[in-house]
């Protein structure tokens, strides 16, 4: 086990003696395997005190750049405001590039400001597309890390990726649709806001491939390109359950999920089932009032947090962590709302 510790401080650490602690780091035998472990957890308590004298009075100003919905990144604002306090002895300063919608050049313009004016890290929810890959490049380039949140850029410069497993989901989500709708018949509607974005492709993908070994009497109807603004999504929702009278479903992967009810509604309709994803403030409702059934949750809280932990990695202010694992899908409906959420008012 590789450790810059003397002895000496390691003995003092676990509280054995340094002969004891000698034996064991030489693997000279005739030593407990608990002392082992005692020796074992002095040096990954002694690595933690040096990362929090590494990191104590220094501030990382991280850039958080997003095209997405106002609902999701307020979100990720009070994610990532309720964490500030779980840094400490390190300061976040953040700053805020939200776009609900604009084309791939106008972010790449902002990540090329960015790299000009210098950050300690970026947090990226963006397009994969070549515009995009390129600027991260640039910002990498000038020694700025970049993390992508929610939906990946796996070809580009990127230090990490922080999310859920968006294929998995996918999948779940076929699952559970299916085992609610049983023998009903009837077709199923995905909304997608925008197909560049990774993480939603992906969890179409999944959807399909699931939905093809479970149950291949149903249509798959596809309404994309909304950004997930609820206008847009309204009119190509009406439009698709006026063309197919038989959509019975949804599998909501990129929001909007107000103004699919609403189009439903005004044609009369009744979503039998109805999956969605994440729990801000429109999905909290909707699930409180039963009129979504359930709700595929990740913390965002802990996402945020590893975000910015993995910027502080890369400047060696905090010790390697292992390879990063995807998030923990939550299937969450109207009882199992996580504490916070259920303790929470409605939204003026």
């Amino acid at each position: 086990m590789r450790h810059p510790y003397t002895i000496r401080e390691i003995a003092r650490q676990s509280g054995l003696s340094t002969a004891t602690v000698d034996r064991v780091l030489n693997s000279r035998g005739n030593v407990r395997d608990s002392t082992v472990r005692e020796v074992h957890e002095a040096i990954k308590d002694l690595d933690r005190q040096q990362a929090q004298v590494r990191i104590a009075g220094r501030t990382f100003m991280i850039d958080i750049v997003m095209q997405t919905p106002e609902r999701f990144s307020t979100a990720v604002r009070e994610a990532l405001e309720a964490e500030l306090a779980s840094l400490h002895p390190a300061v976040v300063r953040s700053r805020f590039h939200f776009r609900e919608t604009c084309p791939p050049q106008d972010l790449a313009d902002t990540l090329d400001k960015i790299a000009k004016r210098g950050s300690q890290g970026v947090i990226l929810k963006a397009p994969d597309v070549p515009e995009i890959a390129a600027a991260v490049g640039r910002l990498v380039a000038a020694g700025i890390p970049v993390v992508t949140l929610v939906t990946d850029l796996p070809h580009s410069a990127r230090l990490a990726y922080v999310g859920i497993d968006n294929r998995a989901a996918g999948a779940t989500a076929a699952y559970l649709l299916e085992q609610w709708l049983g023998d009903r018949p009837g077709n199923v509607l995905t909304t997608i806001s925008r197909g560049s974005f990774r993480g939603e492709e992906e969890r179409e993908m999944g959807f399909r491939s699931a939905m093809r070994l479970v149950d291949r009497r149903r249509s798959l109807v596809e309404v994309t390109d909304s950004d997930g603004l609820d206008a847009a999504q309204r009119d190509l929702v009406l439009e698709a359950l006026e063309r197919d009278e038989d959509i019975v479903a949804v599998y909501s992967m990129g929001g909007g999920n107000l103004a699919t009810l609403d189009a439903f509604d005004t044609l009369g309709r009744r979503c039998a089932v109805f999956i969605a994803h994440d729990l801000d403030h429109d999905n909290t409702r909707l699930l409180r009032e039963r009129r979504i059934s359930a709700v595929l949750h990740h913390d965002l809280r802990q996402d945020v947090r590893r975000a910015c932990q993995t910027i502080m990695r890369a400047h060696k202010a905090l010790p390697d962590d292992g390879p990063t694992l995807p998030s923990a899908i939550q299937v969450v409906t109207p009882f199992n709302l996580p504490p916070d959420v259920a303790a929470a008012p409605f939204p003026g």
